[in-house]
C-alpha cells in the first residue's frame, strides 16, 4: 500500500488517546494495517501504533525476527492488535532500553512489566489472548502505550539515562532509527 510520515515527538497528536475501532474486516481497517505494515517494516521497527501515522484509532501492529534497531531481541511473532486490553501479571518491573520511531536516534532505559496477558483482535476479527514476558511484554506495553498518548521518556525514571543512540553507547554498533 504506502509509508506513510511517522509523527515526531512534539506534535499534539501523539498525546491523544485513540478511539475504539467500530468494526473489524473492513477494507478501511485492512488498507490502515497494510499501510502501518510497509511503514513499519520500511523503518525497520519492531511495531508501530496507529496514532504514530497520524489515525487516532486502537491498532497496533508489532513483532521482530531479527531486527537491526534491536540485534539482541528475542523473537516476536508478528502480530496486529486492535481493541487491546493489557493486564499485568504480577507486580515484576524490570528496565530496558528502548527506543521509538517517534523520536528517531534516541533511547532511554524504561520500566516495564515482566509479565503480562494482552487480549484484543485481529484485523478480520479473531479474538487474540496471550500470556507473554520478556522483549514481547515490553513491545506490546510501548505500543499500546501510544493508544493512550504516552510516550516512553514519559516513563523514564531517571533522565540521565535517556539520550541520544551515540552518545549513551558510542562504542557500541546500535543502529541508529
Amino acid at each position: 500500500m504506502a509509508i506513510r510520515p511517522v509523527l515526531r515527538m512534539g506534535d499534539a497528536r501523539l498525546l491523544e488517546r485513540a478511539r475504539p475501532v467500530a468494526r473489524c474486516d473492513t477494507p478501511e481497517l485492512h488498507a490502515l494495517v497494510a499501510d502501518m505494515q510497509d511503514t513499519m517494516r520500511a523503518l525497520s521497527g519492531a511495531g508501530l501504533a496507529a496514532p504514530q501515522i497520524g489515525v487516532g484509532l486502537q491498532v497496533v501492529i508489532f513483532g521482530v525476527d531479527h531486527n537491526p534497531r534491536y540485534p539482541n531481541a528475542e523473537p516476536v511473532p508478528h502480530t496486529v492488535l486492535v481493541n487491546p486490553t493489557l493486564t499485568p501479571i504480577g507486580e515484576e518491573m524490570e528496565e530496558g532500553w528502548e527506543g521509538c520511531l517517534s523520536l528517531p536516534g534516541m533511547r532511554g532505559l524504561v520500566p516495564r512489566y515482566r509479565d503480562l496477558r494482552y487480549q484484543g483482535f485481529d484485523q478480520r476479527g479473531n479474538a487474540i489472548n496471550r500470556l507473554v514476558s520478556g522483549f514481547h511484554a515490553r513491545v506490546v506495553q510501548h505500543e499500546c502505550d501510544h493508544l493512550a498518548g504516552i510516550l516512553y521518556p514519559m516513563r523514564i525514571r531517571d533522565l540521565r539515562n535517556f539520550g541520544f543512540i551515540e552518545e549513551l553507547f558510542p562504542s557500541e554498533d546500535i543502529a541508529c532509527d
